[in-house]
């Protein structure tokens, strides 16, 4: 049955929206290279993150075969640790899974446990399933169900990947709401006809003037008040 505004499933993206990636990037690096001051950090973690973007872009454009986050994450820290210096094999091994062990917004897990207690909840994800069970465990969050973009040796914003999120809802996109920190999720997510709601985050990517998403709130305690509303 869909709630009062005709949802019936919520899914959330996880990497940004539920989980503070920055930080929890910023934190392995730190222990990689302990000698780095700040600005040093943030220019590694500009070059793990642009490595990410530019590989997940060339994926979905199809110019270069599908390779799960663990790969890519592990390609990351690699360029981090030869731009560092850092030659230690553990270190760089440690770090590679580093995307497996990010700190969840204050608001995330209780987020979760109330909005599930009216709705099927989802998480859809770029991580991979392996990267994805960890990274859940570690931060805390509680689904009915997570899915991976692995699935479909892709990455949002894929049409496929929300696709994923449909096929497991089983009912009509319409009665799906994807929510996200990144107008960018939020648009492919729109055009599969899913619903949107746009979670604000120190970190997100925020919607333009031009973006018309149902819901843009503050945090999971707006949202889940706005959407159990009668």
């Amino acid at each position: 049955m869909a709630g009062s505004h005709g949802i019936e499933v919520v899914v959330f993206d996880v990497l940004g929206t539920l989980v503070d990636e920055p930080s929890g990037l910023r934190a392995a690096i730190r222990r990689a290279v302990p000698a780095a001051d700040d600005p040093s950090v943030d220019e590694l973690l500009a070059v793990w993150q642009q490595h990410v973007e530019r590989e997940q872009r060339r994926m979905t454009q199809g110019q270069r075969a599908y390779a799960n986050t663990q790969i890519i994450d592990a390609e990351a820290a690699r360029r981090v640790a030869d731009q560092a210096g850092v030659t230690d094999r553990a270190t760089v091994a440690e770090l590679s899974t580093a995307g497996q062990r990010l700190p969840a917004w204050a608001d995330s897990v209780a987020g979760l446990e109330r909005l599930g207690r009216h709705f099927p909840v989802v998480g859809l994800s770029n991580a991979s399933r392996a990267a994805l069970l960890r990274l859940n465990a570690a931060a805390g969050l509680r689904w009915h169900q997570a899915l991976s973009a692995e699935s479909a040796r892709t990455y949002k914003p894929a049409p496929e990947v929300y696709q994923l999120a449909v096929d497991a809802a089983g009912c009509p996109p319409d009665r799906v709401l994807m929510v996200a920190a990144h107008a960018w999720d939020l648009r492919g997510a729109q055009a599969a006809g899913l619903r949107t709601a746009y979670v604000r985050r120190p970190v997100g990517d925020p919607p333009t003037p031009s973006d018309a998403f149902d819901w843009r709130v503050d945090g999971l305690d707006e949202l889940v008040t706005a959407l159990t509303a009668s």
